[in-house]
């Protein structure tokens, strides 16, 4: 399950890289994370009233928290398979169950 999610992650990585002449080095994929969870915090504190929202509906804002997690959630896969870690482990040891597991369609 997380290997072929990583791997569309990394497809859709590699071409935005392309197109727009940016180069992913080691620290690019790190330095990536951080940037996406400053964003994911700037909208949590519009969300939560510990910033402005500068207009933003309610609804505008639930849209751009779930695009902020779900940039999260992709560099933090991106850095995984790049530093080749193997979080369907990871998880299994540190959350104690197996990715996919369970899951039906």
């Amino acid at each position: 399950m997380l290997s072929g999610l990583i791997q569309q992650f990394e497809k859709a990585s590699a071409t935005y890289a392309a197109a727009n002449g940016l180069e992913r080095d080691g620290d690019w994929f790190v330095l990536k994370l951080q940037e996406e969870m400053g964003e994911l915090t700037q909208i949590w504190n519009k969300a939560t009233g510990r910033g402005r929202r500068k207009g933003m509906s309610d609804e505008e804002l639930a849209i751009a928290l779930a695009d902020e997690t779900a940039d999260v959630l992709g560099h933090v896969l991106l850095f995984a398979r790049r530093n080749g870690l193997d979080l369907a482990a990871a998880v299994e040891r540190k959350w104690r169950f197996r990715p996919g597991e369970g899951i039906s369609s």
